[in-house]
């Protein structure tokens, strides 16, 4: 195993503990079940979902390493004929039951691809991941604190990384069939390789530093809206956006398509979908209102850390 995997994968799971401790103290009664799992072909995962909390309704903080001969769906994508490969890493989905806090997802990830079966001779390696905010109302300072805690830890790293990622997240998160957004962004990155500029092991810091960042960004906002009084109908809009995520997540996720065609665990992939959720037919909110607010946000980005 090469070093940069081997410090990946000792990352993911003590990330893994910290966060499901984090969410463990500001939920207050929740606790994450855990759930191992082995992959028919290589490899496998540690599964934790907390359910029914007093603030989270469900929510998964999950690792996975899995690896092994290229599927057909993922050969044609790289355009081989063969091959092998090594992917791990950690995805985590949030889902509050009051709807003024809102739901976050990250996700950060490692992979190798060989030409060999014994998988000795690494071709190629790259980074990836992100984290995004999904409100159900909006907070301006809570957006901007998310944004600013991950700008800090990207421009320990460059400059230029922020403003690339948030716009790569704008543009990833987004329902091209709706017109808007998933949520109000963060960063997303992805193949994130050696290069003139940064080597494996600087994207290595890169992507660890963020990861790190998660719980700074995350839990503040959760904590500052938890008690936050709500009523039906705002508990009824939640269950209208989440109903958005939903489509996001089977239609356009890259992490969804990858794990239904690398015969991946379908409890553990699905994880990331809520509850409840609901779909009416030509759903608006009515105008100058706070729901309407949050959808204008959505179909127009707005630029959070300044």
């Amino acid at each position: 195993m090469s070093q940069i995997k081997q410090n990946f994968s000792n990352y993911i799971d003590n990330l893994q503990d910290e966060i499901c401790a984090a969410m463990e103290e500001t939920d207050g009664s929740g606790r994450f079940h855990e759930d191992n799992w082995e992959r028919d072909g290589g490899g496998g995962g540690r599964t934790r979902v907390i359910e029914k909390g007093d603030l989270f309704e469900k929510g998964g903080v999950n690792i996975s390493r899995v690896w092994g001969e290229l599927p057909d769906p993922i050969k044609k994508h790289f355009n081989v004929k063969s091959g092998w490969f090594w992917a791990g890493g950690l995805s985590l989905v949030i889902h509050p039951e009051n709807p003024m806090v809102p739901t976050v997802h990250a996700n950060f990830r490692y992979f190798e691809l060989y030409d060999d079966e014994a998988m000795e001779n690494a071709v190629d390696g790259w980074f990836g991941g992100g984290a995004d905010l999904t409100p159900y109302y909006l907070f301006e300072e809570d957006a901007v604190h998310f944004h600013k805690v991950f700008k800090s830890a990207c421009d320990r790293h460059g400059e230029e990384l922020y403003p690339n990622y948030k716009k790569e997240c704008d543009e990833y998160f987004h329902n091209a069939h709706r017109g808007e957004g998933r949520g109000i962004g963060g960063l997303f990155f992805d193949y994130l390789r050696a290069d003139d500029s940064m080597s494996l092991e600087d994207w290595y810091a890169f992507t660890t530093d963020v990861g790190s960042s998660f719980i700074e960004a995350y839990r503040p906002i959760a904590e500052k809206r938890k008690s936050e009084p709500y009523n039906p109908a705002q508990r009824y809009w939640q269950e209208i956006r989440r109903g958005r995520y939903v489509e996001f997540n089977l239609i356009h996720d890259r992490g969804t398509l990858f794990g239904l065609k690398t015969n991946g665990r379908i409890e553990s992939i699905l994880m990331s979908l809520p509850p409840r959720v609901r779909w009416d037919y030509d759903h608006h909110p009515e105008p100058g209102t706070k729901e309407a607010e949050l959808v204008d946000v959505l179909k127009n980005p707005k630029e959070w850390a300044g």
